[in-house]
């Protein structure tokens, strides 16, 4: 604010000097003053002179009100920021809850069509069948069945781009896990196909009498990664009004991550209504979500991502020595086009994985205590009790769905696209969702939680977070508890973290969350208190006296 006091001196200032000017001006109309030049005669001020200086001073005067209104303008924006988000490090007063943002119930999801939103064209009107091939790729890992359902949100919407009627999409089934698993066994299919009836029109199979009356085989294509609607208007298009079926494969990342938002509203129905887990899934999940919530008011599910393939692929090093070396880099050899990487260049980056027990120094310095209940949505984790070890020694309270499920479990067992489906349940349904890597089961959740009210959703700011750890006994827990909340500004779930075009729309989407208007509490409160009756006691005879008092001025 010191720039607005400077600008009122000034401004109290040149008003002076107007005073002094008119006061001058004055004098020299009753005694026809006049003043001496170098040229040794003597004129009179001209009006025109001093009415121009008056307007420069005018001029002025609207100039400093206008710079003031604006600083103050600016100035209260900072200070509504700074009271509606509260941030880490403790410079503003309110402190943050990590089991909750309290400003998630201003948010909420909104992915309803626009007025002008065309129908679905019919499956007789469309331009042809568009059937999908999901990827198998490196990029998959455990939690394959994620790429797989951000493929077929974004075929959902590559079919209304084209005006295309869409088949339900195949499963990979040669990717590295072997899972048989198919659409049918892992989402409910017909609610899948009603729900998504005004955006496209879905069938299960091409009608055997169509595909009996083709000349050729469907046309098999693959588009670029990432590429615009436009080019499937000009490239693809052409080839399916020709062909009447077109199949595209490979089909992960295939779509851009920035499109209009009546189509991001699409993508956001897709993931967070259509795509729904089948009954067995989503009711065994449940279970185990009631069984986690009896034994604790809220809980925390954590995604570790710590098995022996994932930590292979990362091509990080966790402190195993020359065994895990071997050991890991034996698995590696699994995939033959990875790159040579360095271990410390990747940690540098944040691309490992935190260990179990930096997971739980994050959460302790979080704020989280140690009787606080985790669920650890995990497959098998590389070197099993003995790195869960120092994670239990942060928190007792640790489960997974085998301790709560192990018999329901039984006939998931050679499925793990369907054991991803089940922890995903759980994850959902937890207070607190912590993701232990960028991978696409967590971006999902972590989109979805936001869509659903900004569920607290912690991600770990590993870039920031692995220098710290290497640091960690060169200072004492405070400060150390410090530098974490620092480092996880930013990264806690927070509403205004999310902005348009930040990250992937699957992780940020931005255009189907709305906004409630701000509510100060307190101050409704205190605006809509009912006013305080006073009581007051009457005995019987001063009743008496003041109604015949009444009766008299009657």
């Amino acid at each position: 604010m010191g720039v607005s006091v400077g600008k009122l001196s000034l401004l109290s200032t040149t008003t002076k000097n107007l005073a002094v000017l008119a006061q001058a001006n004055n004098k020299c109309r009753k005694h026809v003053c006049t003043t001496s030049f170098h040229f040794h005669h003597r004129r009179r001020i001209p009006w025109s002179l001093l009415c121009g200086f008056m307007l420069f001073g005018l001029g002025l005067v609207s100039l400093f009100t206008g710079h003031m209104a604006s600083d103050l303008e600016w100035y209260s924006h900072r200070f509504v920021r700074r009271t509606l988000y509260s941030t880490l490090d403790g410079n503003y007063p309110a402190p943050i809850d990590v089991w909750k943002s309290q400003y998630s119930q201003y948010y909420y999801g909104c992915s309803e069509r626009g007025r002008r939103y065309a129908p679905a064209v019919s499956e007789r009107m469309s331009n042809g069948y568009l059937l999908i091939g999901t990827s198998g790729g490196l990029n998959q890992q455990r939690t394959g069945l994620f790429s797989e359902n951000m493929t077929i949100t974004d075929a959902v919407v590559v079919a209304r781009i084209l005006n295309a009627t869409l088949v339900v999409p195949e499963l990979d089934h040669h990717s590295f896990w072997k899972d048989d698993s198919d659409f049918i066994h892992i989402f409910d299919v017909d609610w899948f196909i009603s729900y998504l009836a005004k955006d496209v029109t879905i069938v299960k199979r091409v009608p055997d009498n169509f595909m009996r009356s083709m000349e050729k085989p469907p046309y098999t294509m693959r588009v670029p990664r990432k590429s615009e609607p436009d080019y499937y208007l000009d490239q693809v298009l052409p080839i399916l009004l020709r062909r009447q079926v077109v199949q595209l494969t490979k089909f992960d990342y295939r779509l851009a991550n920035n499109l209009d938002d009546e189509l991001q509203k699409l993508r956001c129905r897709v993931n967070f209504h259509a795509l729904r887990f089948t009954k067995p899934i989503q009711e065994l999940g449940q279970r185990i979500v009631v069984r986690m919530q009896k034994m604790a008011h809220r809980f925390i599910a954590v995604h570790l991502r710590f098995e022996p393939d994932m930590l292979a692929f990362s091509g990080c090093y966790f402190g195993g020595g020359e065994k895990e070396r071997h050991e890991l880099g034996q698995i590696r050899k699994r995939w033959t086009t990875l790159p040579d990487l360095s271990p410390d260049g990747e940690r540098k980056r944040g691309k490992c994985p935190l260990t179990p027990h930096e997971v739980g120094l994050m959460l302790q310095a979080l704020g989280f205590s140690n009787d606080t209940y985790l669920y650890v949505a995990s497959g098998e984790i590389y070197r099993g009790d003995e790195t869960m070890q120092p994670l239990r020694d942060l928190f007792p309270n640790i489960y997974t769905k085998e301790m709560l499920a192990d018999e329901e479990l039984k006939p998931y067992l050679p499925f793990s696209s369907r054991l991803a489906a089940i922890d995903y349940v759980v994850c959902d349904e937890s207070d607190v969702f912590v993701t232990n890597n960028n991978g696409n089961m967590a971006k999902i959740l972590a989109g979805r939680r936001r869509y659903m009210g900004h569920k607290r959703t912690i991600k770990p700011n590993a870039k920031k977070l692995s220098t710290l750890f290497s640091a960690r006994n060169q200072m004492d827990w405070d400060t150390f508890a410090k530098k974490v909340k620092a480092c996880q500004r930013g990264f806690m779930g927070e509403p205004d973290e999310m902005r348009p075009g930040r990250g992937e729309f699957h992780e940020f989407p931005s255009s189907c969350v709305c906004k409630r208007p701000y509510v100060d509490e307190e101050l409704r409160k205190e605006r809509f208190r009912p006013p305080k009756l006073v009581a007051i006691n009457l005995t019987k005879a001063d009743s008496l006296s003041n109604g015949i008092r009444r009766i008299g001025r009657t």
